[in-house]
């Protein structure tokens, strides 16, 4: 029977079900960010936070964030999105994730548009006008401190009291801080490959200030219409592209009055095209997706340790 593993307790035989034992998956990026997409809709199982460690091994798909479709809960929407960090723990929204994910329902369907419920809010996406590009409508940014969240009140969290390094010269610090559907904190440099992210990004992620932890991004203003990054992901690590990072490194640019509202933004594994509308304050994020491959999960990623 698909999806159940045997392994022993003590003397005795037991079964125990695993949502992604033996189930298909589709390999896919977006500029990048490595992104494996699982339809639970016609299954609609709970996936663990273990389960989605497991998947992320060598031995299953490395990802950074696991997209698993299940039945929409919303009347007019087209399906239910839960996503996940590689380390097993929840995302709020991954916008170059659901460009995968409606890249797929796109060739599914036959729509132009769809709508998405995901944990931060209904998120609509649509083909763009240019071939192979698609928009995430990411909805508006949240800028109270409670709501990003923070662990204290900052009343104007364009520039809060927040640095790693000697306190009469820090190596980072006054970051600009704001939630887009995930929190983010961005601190702007000159070149944001003169630092070891690598190093600073988990101190930074789990800084006390960040209840919920934090995706941290180095922004370098390079024009009014263009922004280069490199994002440390909450939950992922370093990664060629964070789709969340570039819409809250636009969003805080413009707030800051140093860039437009529409800005291209670089990261290393290519460009997106940001707009933060004036019209409603929603952030449409552009850019393509690719195809990798398709699999089948080895059950033996998700057994379980035989305990006495």
């Amino acid at each position: 029977m698909p999806g159940l593993l045997p392994y022993k307790s003590g003397k005795q035989g037991l079964w125990i079900m695993s949502a992604l034992a033996s189930h298909p998956f589709v390999k896919m990026n977006g500029i990048g960010n490595e992104i494996v997409v699982v339809d639970m809709r016609h299954k609609p199982l709970p996936i663990s936070a273990g389960e989605a460690h497991a998947a992320a091994s060598p031995q299953g798909a490395p990802y950074d964030q696991l997209m698993a479709l299940y039945p929409p809960e919303v009347v007019g929407t087209d399906a239910r999105i839960r996503i996940f960090n590689n380390d097993g723990s929840f995302a709020g929204a991954c916008g170059n994730g659901m460009r995968c994910v409606a890249s797929l329902l796109f060739d599914e369907t036959g729509k132009n548009e769809l709508s998405f419920e995901t944990d931060a809010g209904i998120l609509n996406c649509w083909k763009a006008p240019e071939s192979g590009l698609f928009t995430v409508d990411m909805g508006k940014p949240r800028f109270a401190w409670n709501e990003i969240p923070l662990a204290e009140e900052f009343r104007d969290t364009r520039a809060i009291e927040l640095q790693i390094g000697p306190i009469d010269n820090p190596i980072l610090h006054s970051p600009s801080v704001l939630s887009m559907g995930n929190p983010h904190a961005v601190f702007w440099v000159d070149d944001v490959n003169a630092y070891d992210l690598g190093k600073a990004g988990p101190l930074l992620e789990n800084h006390p200030i960040f209840p919920d932890r934090a995706n941290i991004t180095l922004a370098a203003i390079q024009s009014r219409d263009h922004i280069v990054i490199r994002t440390w992901e909450r939950g992922a690590g370093l990664t060629k592209a964070c789709g969340s990072a570039a819409c809250a490194a636009a969003v805080a640019a413009a707030r800051l009055k140093r860039t437009d509202r529409k800005v291209r933004v670089t990261l290393p594994g290519g460009d997106l095209t940001i707009e933060w509308r004036a019209s409603d304050d929603h952030v449409l994020m552009t850019g393509p997706v690719t195809y990798e491959y398709e699999g089948v999960f080895n059950p033996t990623l998700f057994s379980v340790p035989a305990s006495a």
